[in-house]
This record gives structure tokens, sequence and C-alpha cells, in this order.
């Protein structure tokens, strides 16, 4: 009897096995994110916990990488044929990316109601000829923020609007003793230097390519690099600023020893009202300055995107993970660090409240976002002029021709 009973139960366990394969599948998904600015590696997590509680048949690894590897990682892995099936993405990368088979076409994967949702802007962040390689995700340009208790202790009554007055009000507070330095950039031999070389292009209405060729040895983009070199020269940066990346310029700047600073939007937040800012309360924020004549603000694009790799043999689970990390709702939720794709966001008092200052910088910031140059040899291009910006500022070479050099490696 017992047999029986036993027989029985093996075989209906069998029968639901073989009926229902997937019952208790678990897909697994490797995903890349980057370890600095934007949302914080907690943050990420907090996101990812979310999803799986909604989808515990999808458990997510992830991986944190400074921006500085996120790049190489992504391509090295796609090479080995084994790695992410999602990762994060700079604006800089998709014609590359597309170029060489890393990330998939996801354009019939795109919604009307993401089409119709996400600022039209954004998606200049994951396209490339005619197809989307993802869904943007963090929206960001570099502001310029400010010191407001040292502007006034220097008597500036308002902040600077062109980069010629930002020279002029931090010579105020170097010669009334405020600050030997007041002025911190990010420019490490590393992409955050041509992010801020970038911002200063756009200023005065240069230009890095024409015809697929360097123009960048001429007119605005000559003279955004002879700004920055005039500016460390003068003694109005601090000269740390060649070694500094994002992070180095938040600290200083959130420790009141500087009175301007060019950065992503994440840092308003965590100056303003970090429990380790000595500047709590104190932090201004406005759209990076222009060039009388030229422009009114100036501003880079540096948003990133999250793609599904060509090799992930889970592409459903993948954009399913996509599709919940860059939701309205989630990026609603963390909108303190990176301001959300969507347009209907911006009309929410959830978001708003706390920040109407940076969002008033973000309307008039990210509607003046200038490209990195497109194009598939952009690492090439970037670390010639990487290398530019460092002789110029060192000077081992004039401004000139530290270009005319990049020019000549830039693979172009």
């Amino acid at each position: 009897m017992f047999k029986s009973i036993k027989k029985t139960l093996l075989g209906a366990a069998l029968i639901a096995a073989v009926s229902a394969p997937h019952a208790f599948a678990e897909t697994t998904l490797n995903a890349l994110f980057m370890a600095q600015a934007a949302y914080s590696e907690a943050d990420v997590r907090a996101m990812t916990d979310a999803f799986t509680k909604a989808n515990p048949d999808i458990k997510v690894n992830l991986e944190f990488v400074p921006y500085e590897g996120l790049h190489d990682k992504a391509v090295l892995a796609q090479g080995s044929g084994s790695g992410y099936d999602v990762v994060l993405f700079d604006v800089i990368w998709p014609a590359e990316y597309a170029t060489n088979n890393v990330l998939v076409d996801v354009s019939a994967r795109i919604t009307d109601d993401m089409k119709k949702g996400v600022l039209p802007g954004a998606w200049t962040t994951v396209d490339y000829d005619g197809k989307s390689y993802g869904m943007p995700w963090i929206l960001d340009t570099k502001y310029l923020f400010y010191n407001k208790e040292i502007l006034e202790k220097a008597g500036i009554k308002a902040p600077p609007k062109t980069w010629a007055e930002l020279s002029e009000q931090a010579k105020v507070i170097k010669d009334k003793g405020l600050l030997a330095t007041p002025i911190a950039w990010s420019w490490s031999q590393a992409e955050a230097a041509i992010c801020d070389y970038t911002t200063l292009v756009s200023a005065y209405g240069g230009a890095f390519l024409k015809d697929g060729k360097p123009a960048f040895t001429e007119g605005g983009s000559l003279e955004a690099l002879t700004y920055m070199v005039d500016s460390y020269k003068s003694g109005l940066t601090n000269p740390n600023s060649k070694e500094f990346l994002e992070e180095d310029v938040r600290n200083v700047f959130q420790n009141g020893e500087a009175a301007f600073a060019l950065n992503w939007t994440y840092m308003y937040n965590m100056a303003n009202g970090g429990e380790d800012s000595k500047v709590k309360g104190k932090v201004g924020v406005v759209p990076a300055p222009g060039v009388e004549g030229k422009s009114e603000v100036s501003a880079v694009n540096g948003s990133m995107g999250l793609g599904i790799t060509a090799t992930s043999k889970s592409p459903e689970e993948a954009w399913k993970y996509i599709v919940h990390m860059t939701s309205q709702e989630t990026q609603n939720a963390y909108a303190k660090l990176s301001l959300p794709i969507w347009a209907s966001s911006y009309e929410d008092p959830a978001v708003t409240a706390g920040q109407e200052e940076l969002i008033a910088a973000a309307k008039l910031g990210l509607a003046a976002m200038y490209p990195r140059p497109t194009t598939p040899k952009y690492q090439e291009l970037s670390t010639a002029l990487q290398q530019a910006i460092q002789e110029a500022l060192l000077d081992q070479a004039s401004p000139e021709d530290a270009l005319k050099s990049a020019a000549e490696n830039s693979g172009l």
C-alpha cells in the first residue's frame, strides 16, 4: 500500500515537473555599474532589491567599477563571449558599441509611452544612426556650484554669468584673503577633464569635428583650452585640479575650500545637505556660464544609458530590469542624486521639493547640452585630448601646439 502511494506521489511530482519545467527556474543577470557620481552604490542596490522582490525568479549580480574602468570592462567581457547582461554606458559610446556589436538594438522594445514621456534630449544618450541601444538613465550635465557665504563676504551680489566674470569674482575672493585658490575643476588626465573642456568649448562656440576630421585646433575650441591654462596659471584655480576627479572636487568644495566648482547634479544635495558637509545650506547652483557675444550658458552632455549586451543569454529579463531601473517611479524616488528623464516628473512636488534652485539651473543647462564628438574612435580621440590638456596646463606645450598634437594622434 505504502509503495503504491509512493509511486502515485512520485508520478504526480514527475508530471508536475514536466508540465511546469520553469516553475522553479531562476535567471541570473550580471549588471555593470559605476561607483562614482550620480546614483550611489547603495541606491542602485536598493533599486535592484525592489526589482528582485517583484520578480523573485530573477537574480541580479551587481558589479561596480570607477567610471574610468566602465568602458574597458564592458568591451573586454564582450570579447570573451561572456560576462554582463546589462551595462551602464556613457553618451559617447553608442557609436563604438553599435559598430562593434557590443550592445543590441532595442528600438522595437521602446513603447510609444516611453517615446512620449521621456525628455526629447535624453534619447541622444542612447541613439546612433537612427537606432536605440538602450534606455537613457542618468540625465546629467555639469553646473557651476558656488559658496553663497564666501560670495557674500566678498561683497559679490550674484554668481557669474560669463566665464570672464567667474575669473574676476575669483580674483576678488583671492585678493580679500578669503580663499587662496577659489576655483576647483576635474582636470585629471581622464574623461572628467574632457567634460570640463567640452563645457568651455560649448561656451566659446567651438567644434570638435568637421566632416569627420579634427576641428578643435582653432576658434572656440582653442579659446576654451586657453581659458583653462590662463585660469590655472593665474593661481585662481586650485593647482591640484590637474589631478582631481569629480569626487575630489566635491570634497574640496564641501570642506569650504572652494568658492566655485564645476560638477554634476549629484553634488548639489550631497554638499548642501550631506552630514559630512561643512557648507550645508550655503550651496548655490547655476548653469555653467557663457561667453559674452557667443553664449548665455554652457553645458556638456554627461548623460548615461542602460543597455543589453549582444552576448546576453537572457535579453528579455535584462530588458525587464532596465525598464524597472529607468521607470518614472524609480527615478522619482531617487531624484535627489540624479534628475529624472521623464518630462512630467518636473511637475511633481516630491521631485522638486528642496531642490528648486537645482531644477531652475537644470532647465537651462539640460537644454544647452553640447555633445562630445560622436565617432567610433572616441576613446582614441579622448585620450589624445586628455594628454593635450595636461601638456598645456603643465606648460609643456602651448594650447595651440598641444591641440595640433592631439589632432595628429586622434586616429581620425
